[in-house]
């Protein structure tokens, strides 16, 4: 068995996936209609809505398969995620990347695999509309025309929930999105009894940018910041973007001295940023931090406000 090869933008990938909130949430019947037109048209025993999380693949959508999710190195999925077009296993016995897989060998028995790449905005593959069988098959061209038209379905639906929760320059959450996250974060710190930590970014100089070196050039420092943040700060970390140029971060189980380290860290990676662009200019910033504890009753925006002013702060010591 060959597991699959992780994507060059795993993590661009797994944190829009994760800003989805869609893992481990209830069937919903838009996606369930399309797994049972499939299942039908096709005479397959399984048709799935896979999602690729790092270690796992969490079906959204089920039809014929005894599981909610498998280990992500034996799926078939995972390796369609690398594909930019159907993904194609006419007899799994043939094929040395599943000839041993414990899929393959074992319960479902698959032989027959055909997964189209589910894609977002920003051209990022977070799983797969699937069709597997237990007898092998081929698919002529008109029925593979048929797949990638109900995958295009799927991806539509994926996109609306994208739309409202992204933000469609940085891909990362925009305010909606983030709030969403801080609140089911802080259920789970308050259950925990972890403390947590607000920071918030300001670019500095972000206007003059804009206005000597042109929009594109803004819209590009804040493409590298939001990626700066993603390389940085851990999974468990909630990111985004409020708008303009101020982006946030909420770390959880945090306090002080966790704090400054990964300011530390992420002072180190915008410095050797600068260094590797090469640009006329720099990105600068001011950053407020505030820390929380698990049985606060401050909202997510109150939250987010003592943190903006504590970078007002920041920011105007640094101006004297």
């Amino acid at each position: 068995m060959i597991k699959p090869e992780i994507p060059e933008n795993e993590a661009e990938r797994l944190h829009a996936l994760k800003m989805l909130q869609v893992l481990d949430t209830s069937h919903e019947e838009r996606f369930d209609r399309v797994t049972r037109m499939a299942k039908r048209m096709f005479g397959v025993s399984i048709s799935l809505v896979s999602l690729i999380d790092k270690d796992r693949q969490w079906f959204k959508s089920n039809q014929g398969l005894d599981a909610s999710e498998t280990a992500r190195e034996i799926s078939f999925c995972g390796h369609a995620i690398n594909q930019d077009e159907l993904f194609i296993i006419s007899d799994t016995t043939k094929d040395e990347r599943f000839v041993d897989n414990p899929m393959v060998t074992n319960a479902p028995n698959i032989r027959f695999y055909a997964g189209y790449p589910l894609k977002i905005t920003g051209g990022l593959t977070i799983g797969t509309l699937c069709l597997l069988d237990q007898v092998p098959r081929k698919m002529e061209e008109e029925d593979q025309q048929l797949l990638k038209d109900l995958g295009a379905i799927i991806e539509q639906e994926i996109k609306s929930i994208q739309l409202a929760t992204l933000d469609e320059l940085t891909l990362i959450s925009n305010r909606r999105g983030f709030l969403t996250l801080v609140d089911h974060s802080l259920k789970m710190c308050r259950r925990k009894q972890v403390s947590i930590s607000i920071l918030l970014f300001d670019l500095n100089k972000f206007k003059a940018i804009n206005d000597d070196y042109g929009h594109r050039e803004g819209d590009g420092v804040l493409i590298t910041f939001a990626q700066l943040m993603l390389d940085n700060f851990r999974e468990s970390d909630a990111i985004g973007r409020l708008g303009g140029d101020e982006f946030v971060a909420m770390l959880t189980d945090s306090n002080q001295a966790r704090a400054d380290e990964t300011l530390v860290r992420f002072a180190r990676a915008v410095a050797a940023a600068n260094a590797t662009m090469n640009k006329r200019y720099k990105i600068e910033y001011s950053v407020g931090l505030k820390h929380f504890e698990h049985d606060t009753k401050k909202s997510a925006e109150e939250m987010i406000q003592e943190a903006d002013a504590a970078m007002y702060e920041h920011k105007n010591n640094n101006a004297r």
